[in-house]
């Protein structure tokens, strides 16, 4: 548990400091050689770092930790690279980018190489005949990461696509944002989905001149699809999802990772692996506050078991920008598809329904994280928050966590700041989705405040930047890049005056996301009684080229004391 850590290890450094000599409570390791950055305003920069037991029992000039040095502690030499704090991830889907890391790679460069359909088909094709027998058994076909915005038809792919690479196996392929799928004649037929089944509502079944689905599915129309082409995988399946998702951040520098969306039955598949010691980072998760609120209040905890915890509950409000599924107050600039003249998106819950979960939060002392990428979704939710303080008061420190908050007006990030509302913001998409962004979704005037870090930080505001991986690899590297730089990939900077330095980026990934999630006693800042959740990297970000930071390496990520992944590169 967080808080029996936290007081062993101020036990340990209290017995340390009142011993005599003989007394002392030796490390097991110290490290030093290199820049350490601890996150503590109060002695940002140290020179070494002592651990004892996975906590900090020292932190500071070379000097003053080497006296908790013993005849067996461990001395770790960083050989000039720099020492952080371990990266916590302030929204990500940890679980199913285990799927990112065991199905077919669909990304677009620099992350894969899929360009347009053609490339498409034959990465699926590639990896199946890579990975045969994990087809045979399971009888499924995945891949992760197709972009119709990267694609150079600007289109989904369609059932006629993926029946061009199997009709013998279902295929199911996930857009890059998470909210959409495709699926080919064989998967669409084990959905079930007909030209009788209607839309449900928050969601879309495309379809053919006939009414017949064409394979592309949107929102609560694509998240039960999905849900039945993983159920084939069944409960060993499943699990090496969510064991391949924790040691795919791991590689990344992250020592606490989210599944930010789940449903009761993937809850009991991570508490499963936790339970059977499947997880050498820390995991938290967000269960659907519409699905089972009851199921939420039951399970919800503030300590880990076996490196496991339900940390609250999760509300979607709308969809993907990128998508034109995000609920906006104004049409999209110039949407590519089939769309309605003035077309908005639209929301996955109606405005009485968000403001119902939020009310359930506030009188059940339950965080909540609400999901809102439009305009008219942060209005929805704003409405919901004002409603409910008016009724239960004022509490700074509910921390109501809005995630993306991609399509904001200023008037918004003023009531966010009013009602203690803290913002986890999406800066990474400023990269991925920028020139996208600027020629489709909201417009050159706008674009520039997409996920608008400079805004919150202007009102003193603390924020996170998040992956929202497996939208993209949970790259803390390109995290911290995007942040700092806001560079698409066209080259242009989006939005300079939303840019922060470094430092500030730094505590968005480290400190901030510890304090979201009320772990900023144990976790987030290199401190004496934290616990030893630390990473390395290759170069110091704080000295390089701003625009060299997308190439820093993760060296090494250690959790309380214990290396749980070494690059073999350094």
């Amino acid at each position: 548990m967080l808080m029996n850590r936290r007081a062993f290890a101020l036990m340990a450094s209290c017995a340390m400091l009142a011993s005599p000599a003989w007394a002392v409570d030796y490390a097991d390791r110290i490290w030093s050689g290199g820049p350490i950055f601890t996150m503590n305003d109060a002695a940002m920069r140290a020179e070494a770092v002592a651990e004892k037991g996975g906590a900090i029992i020292a932190v500071g000039s070379l000097s003053d930790v080497m006296k908790v040095k013993g005849p067996n502690t461990k001395m770790i030499d960083l050989g000039k690279r720099t020492m952080l704090p371990g990266f916590y991830d302030a929204h990500g889907h940890m679980f199913i980018g285990g799927l990112q890391a065991l199905s077919a790679n669909l990304l677009a460069p620099p992350d894969g190489r899929v360009t347009d359909i053609a490339s498409l088909q034959q990465t699926i094709r590639d990896w199946v005949a890579a990975n045969k027998g994990a087809v045979e058994k399971f009888g499924l076909i995945m891949g992760f990461g197709y972009d119709n915005a990267t694609l150079a038809e600007h289109r989904h792919p369609t059932r006629k696509d993926l029946d061009a690479v199997s009709t013998e196996f279902p295929i199911y392929i996930v857009h890059q944002s998470g909210h959409m799928g495709a699926a080919n004649s064989k998967a669409i037929e084990l959905i079930g989905y007909t030209k009788d089944t209607k839309d449900p509502d928050g969601g879309v079944i495309h379809r053919e001149a006939d009414g017949a689905p064409n394979g592309v599915f949107e929102e609560l129309a694509h998240g039960p699809a999905l849900i039945k082409m993983l159920s084939r995988l069944g409960p060993e399946g499943a699990k090496a999802l969510a064991r391949a998702g924790s040691e795919l951040w791991a590689r990344y520098g992250y020592t606490t990772a989210e599944e930010g969306h789940s449903i009761p039955p993937v809850v009991e598949i991570l508490r499963q692996v936790a339970d059977e010691g499947g997880y050498k980072i820390d995991v938290v998760t967000y269960s659907n506050v519409i699905v089972d609120r009851e199921y939420v209040k039951k399970n919800f905890s503030t300590d880990y078991k076996n490196r496991f915890r339900v940390a609250g509950a999760k509300l979607t409000i709308d969809g993907s920008p990128q998508g034109f599924t995000a609920w906006r107050d104004r049409p999209y600039y110039s949407p590519v598809g089939d769309y309605p003249p003035g077309y908005v998106g639209y929301a996955s819950v109606k405005p009485k329904e968000t403001a119902e979960a939020v009310d359930w939060s506030f009188a059940n002392g339950i965080q909540l994280f609400v999901h809102a990428n439009g305009e008219a979704a942060s209005d929805s939710l704003i409405a919901g928050v004002e409603a409910a303080t008016k009724k239960y008061g004022r509490n700074p420190d509910r921390r109501l966590t809005l995630i993306h908050g991609q399509f904001l007006r200023e008037d918004q990030v003023d009531s966010y700041n009013r009602l203690s509302v803290f913002p986890s913001l999406f800066p990474m998409h400023t990269f991925y989705w920028g020139d996208w962004h600027r020629e489709h979704t909201v417009g050159p005037a706008l674009a520039d405040n997409i996920s608008p870090t400079g805004w919150v930080l202007k009102r003193g505001m603390k924020f996170s930047s998040h992956t929202d991986a497996p939208v993209a690899f949970p790259d803390s590297m390109r995290v911290l890049d995007a942040t700092v730089t806001r560079r698409s990939r066209s080259g242009d900077i989006l939005g300079p005056d939303q840019r922060v330095d470094v430092i500030t980026a730094l505590k968005a990934m480290t400190i901030w996301p510890a304090y979201q999630h009320f772990e900023e006693k144990a976790k987030g800042s290199i401190e004496v009684g934290k616990l030893a959740d630390l990473v390395i990297l290759s170069a110091d970000p704080t000295a390089v080229d701003p625009e060299t930071i997308d190439q820093i390496k993760v060296s090494e990520t250690i959790k309380q004391g214990e290396t749980i992944f070494a690059a073999t590169d350094k």
